[in-house]
């Protein structure tokens, strides 16, 4: 018989390891809508139309059919994130609404794929469940109506980013204050991260370090399983991996980088297709292109078929002195997409278990998600981490 204290261990490793899987959603199934019911013969209204299929049906289409589907009605596919968030374009994109819970810190650039506006939807209403006298968010910028360069930003380009402010302690600080252990609201903030990773697909979340370690501090001081928020916060261990990293500037908000399973993976198998039917003009991709000695900004334009102005305009560059080591973003006008592999998305960092303070709310669990598979998987002693999920 095994000792206690081994199965208790055991099934903490396997509670652990399963914080870093997500529910398998990869298998998408077209479901027929219902047959339309007809009124009797005598002068009654006809029916009303079914309504159009929702665009992540179309994933399971062959490409003959979706090539048929641009040609007839692309706006029925919905939003779609095409290209890479630093080089990209956004399709069919909707304006973020608006709501008590937030307001909107720009009149422009406030355009976003249905995915992501789904998602911060979600975050923050779990945020007012937990709180419910919860201030509203500020929400600052996302994308053009057309993606593309948004501003002085590298990113945003997609419709998949978004800037999300802090929740501030009363009085202590407005949009774009920089973040502190004293002027943050640590509950709230917390519960905006934690419902961020938990219950959407977050690709990153970019924070500077000094305010990872405030919410690393509250997080652990109200019960939060110290393994798993070492592998949250990039500060903690300096995993590679880890969804919140840090990057400079990045003390006044969350950036916060969301997978779209949908417009992603549709966007990549049409922008061919809407190219080809010149449904859309052939955007301005770019590329990154890491500087070397001797380079200037002239051979790198040449190399690529761009200009010297191109480049200048798209790094935000008023001279033409560039440094060894430097990225540039190198613009390709009228270029194809670069090719893509079908989407992958990291698995969503699930907690082994949700501390008392945060109890007021549902948050989904690995053994409620997996249950017998994690059974399984400890028998044969395997460690789950690090798991994705391809299209």
């Amino acid at each position: 018989m095994i000792p206690f204290w081994k199965a208790f261990a055991l099934a903490l490793a396997v509670v652990r390891a399963a914080a870093f899987l997500t529910p398998a959603q990869s298998n998408l199934v077209v479901t027929a809508e219902p047959a339309a019911q007809t009124e009797p013969a005598g002068g009654s209204p006809p029916p009303s139309p079914a309504p159009p299929p929702a665009p992540a049906s179309f994933l399971a289409l062959p490409d003959s059919e979706l090539r048929k589907q641009v040609e007839t009605d692309p706006a029925v596919l919905g939003s779609l994130s095409v290209g890479s968030p630093g080089g990209g374009v956004l399709i069919n994109g909707l304006v973020f609404p608006t709501d008590p819970k937030w307001t909107l810190a720009n009149a422009d650039g406030n355009f976003a794929t249905a995915e992501t506006i789904d998602f911060v939807r979600k975050a923050v209403d779990h945020v007012h469940a937990l709180f419910p006298d919860t201030p509203p968010l500020t929400i600052g910028d996302i994308s053009n109506p057309q993606g593309g360069q948004l501003r002085r930003h590298a990113a945003h380009q997609v419709g998949r980013d978004v800037d999300l402010g802090f929740y501030y302690k009363p009085g202590k600080g407005v949009w774009y204050t920089p973040g502190t252990a004293a002027n943050l609201d640590l509950p709230r903030n917390w519960a905006l991260v934690r419902s961020l990773l938990l219950l959407t697909d977050v690709d990153v979340i970019l924070l500077d370090g000094r305010v990872q370690k405030a919410l690393y501090d509250y997080a652990l001081s109200i019960g939060e399983d110290k393994a798993w928020l070492g592998h949250i916060f990039q500060f903690a261990l300096g995993w590679k991996d880890a969804p919140v990293i840090h990057v400079p500037l990045h003390r006044t908000h969350y950036h916060v980088r969301f997978f779209n399973r949908t417009a992603q993976e549709l966007g990549r198998r049409v922008y061919p297709f809407l190219i080809e039917l010149k449904k859309i003009p052939p955007p301005v991709f770019t590329v990154p292109h890491y500087v070397r000695a001797g380079e200037t900004l002239g051979h790198i334009a040449a190399r690529y078929g761009s200009s010297v102005r191109a480049i200048q305009q798209t790094n935000g560059l008023r001279g033409v002195i560039i440094r060894v080591g430097q990225t540039l973003r190198v613009p390709l006008k009228g270029a194809a997409a670069p090719p893509a592999a079908p989407l992958v998305i990291s698995a969503r960092p699930l907690a082994p278990y949700t501390p008392a303070k945060l109890a007021g709310v549902d948050w989904p669990l690995p053994l409620a998600v997996y249950g017998d598979t994690l059974v399984r998987l400890a028998r044969f002693g395997v460690l789950l981490g690090g798991l994705q999920h391809r299209f």
